[in-house]
C-alpha cells in the first residue's frame, strides 16, 4: 500500500461522519417533540444513528494518527520534546475551543452579547474537551507502547471500566450502578467538576461527556490507530476490505453480547458501546476503502472528502450557527420566536411539522458542503 500521509477513504469517512453530525444536530433541535427519534440521541440505554457520530470521530482521529505519527513510531525520526509539546498544544486548543463553544466568551445573543458571562455556571466538559483529553493520553500511549502494549492497554481499560461501573456505585446516590445519578462516573463528575459546571440537561448532576467516561473513549482512538497501522501493511485489494468487514462484524457481535450485562450506553460510554461502535466504524471504513481506494470511485465521494479535510472548522462553525439560530429571536414577548423556527417554517413549512425539521437539516448539510468546497478551492485548510 502507498505509504502516503493520508488515506483518501479515511477522509471520505470523516466527511460522511461530519455530514451525519450536522444532520442529526439540526434534526434533533427542540421543537415540541416534532422530530424523528432515530435522529436524536438515545435517552439512556440503547442507540440511534446520532450515537455513532462521536465515537466515529474518535476512531478516525486514531486512524489519522497512524499516518501523522508514523515516522516516530517506526523509529525513522527521533521522539523529541517538541513532539510532546505539539501534543499538549493541540490538546489544549481542542479543550479551549470546547470552552468557547460552551459560552466562555460570548453567549450567542446578538442583541446582548456578554464577555465572560456566567463563569460560575460554565459547563467545563464537552465534545471537544473530551477529544482533547483522549487525544493527549492516546498520543502518549502510541508513542511509548508497542502494538501489543496498546492492545493490552485497550483491553485493560474496557474490562476495568466495566468492573468499576458494575461493582462501585455512586457514594452519594443509591439509584443503581447504571442509572444517571447512581453510576460511579456521575459521582466523580459531581465530586471533581462540581454540579454547577456540569451539563444543565442532566439537572447539573451528571455530564454526558464527563471525566470518568473519557477513559474508555480513548480506546476508540487506539482502535482506530491499530486499524490503520494494520491497513498500511496490507495490499490495496478487496481481500483487505473483507478483512475489515469481518473484524467489524466480530466487534459488533461482541458488543451486543456484552450489552446483555453491561448496557450499550453513549452517555456512560460503556465498554460494550466502545466495541459496538468500533465494529460499525470498521464496517463503514471497509465500505469506504473498497469503493474509494480499491475500486477508485473517488470522484463519486469527492464532496465528503472535501468536507473531511476541513472537519474541525466545519464542526466549530456549524455549532456556532446552531447556537445563533436557536438563541436569537425575532419578535417580543409571547410572540418571540427563534430564527431557527421562523426559517424552518418559511422554507419548509409546506412539508409538515415533522418533515420540515428534517428538510432544514438536509439543507444545512448542503450549506456546509458548499462552504467546504469554497475553502477547498481556495486551498484553505484549518489545522490545530
Amino acid at each position: 500500500m502507498n505509504k502516503s500521509v493520508r488515506l483518501t477513504s479515511l477522509d471520505v469517512f470523516r466527511g460522511m461522519t461530519m455530514a451525519t453530525m450536522i444532520l442529526v444536530n439540526m434534526a434533533s433541535l427542540p421543537d415540541e417533540g416534532k422530530k424523528y427519534l432515530w435522529l436524536d440521541h438515545a435517552a439512556w440505554h440503547g442507540y440511534t444513528i446520532a450515537d455513532f457520530v462521536f465515537p466515529f470521530f474518535l476512531y478516525i482521529i486514531g486512524g489519522s494518527m497512524a499516518f501523522s505519527l508514523a515516522k516516530y513510531t517506526s523509529g525513522s525520526a527521533p521522539i523529541t520534546k517538541n513532539i510532546y509539546w505539539q501534543i499538549v498544544r493541540r490538546s489544549l486548543l481542542l479543550f479551549g475551543l470546547g470552552l468557547i463553544l460552551n459560552n466562555l466568551v460570548w453567549n450567542y445573543n446578538l442583541t446582548d452579547p456578554k464577555i465572560f458571562a456566567n463563569l460560575d455556571s460554565l459547563r467545563i466538559m464537552g465534545v471537544l474537551q473530551r477529544i482533547g483529553i483522549a487525544f493527549f493520553f492516546a498520543s502518549i500511549a502510541i508513542l511509548t507502547l508497542s502494538h501489543r502494549g496498546l492492545w493490552i492497554l485497550a483491553g485493560g481499560i474496557l474490562v476495568g471500566y466495566w468492573l468499576t461501573l458494575t461493582f462501585i456505585p455512586a457514594l452519594d446516590n443509591a439509584d443503581g450502578v447504571f442509572t444517571k445519578l447512581g453510576n460511579f462516573g456521575s459521582y466523580i463528575d459531581r465530586l471533581i467538576i462540581t454540579p454547577a459546571h456540569l451539563h444543565k440537561g442532566s439537572s447539573s448532576m451528571s455530564d454526558p461527556e464527563g471525566l470518568f467516561g473519557t477513559l474508555p473513549s480513548l480506546v476508540n482512538i487506539l482502535f482506530g490507530y491499530l486499524t490503520c497501522s494494520w491497513l498500511k501493511r496490507q495490499p490495496v485489494a478487496t481481500r483487505t476490505s473483507l478483512n475489515l468487514l469481518m473484524f467489524g462484524l466480530a466487534a459488533v457481535v461482541i458488543g451486543l453480547v456484552w450489552n446483555g450485562f453491561f448496557p450499550i450506553n453513549k452517555k456512560l460510554w460503556t465498554s460494550s458501546f466502545v466495541l459496538f461502535t468500533t465494529g460499525w466504524g470498521l464496517i463503514s471504513l471497509a465500505a469506504c476503502y473498497e469503493l474509494v481506494d480499491v475500486r477508485k470511485y473517488r470522484q463519486w465521494f469527492k464532496p465528503f472528502e472535501i468536507m473531511g479535510v476541513n472537519a474541525i472548522f466545519i464542526y466549530v462553525a456549524s455549532i456556532v450557527l446552531i447556537k445563533l439560530l436557536m438563541v436569537n429571536e425575532i419578535g417580543k414577548g409571547e410572540q418571540a420566536r427563534s430564527i431557527y423556527e421562523l426559517l424552518k417554517e418559511q422554507l419548509f413549512g409546506w412539508a409538515g411539522a415533522l418533515n420540515s425539521g428534517l428538510l432544514f437539516a438536509i439543507a444545512t448539510v448542503l450549506l456546509w458542503l458548499g462552504v467546504s468546497y469554497l475553502m477547498y478551492r481556495q486551498r484553505w485548510f484549518l489545522k490545530i
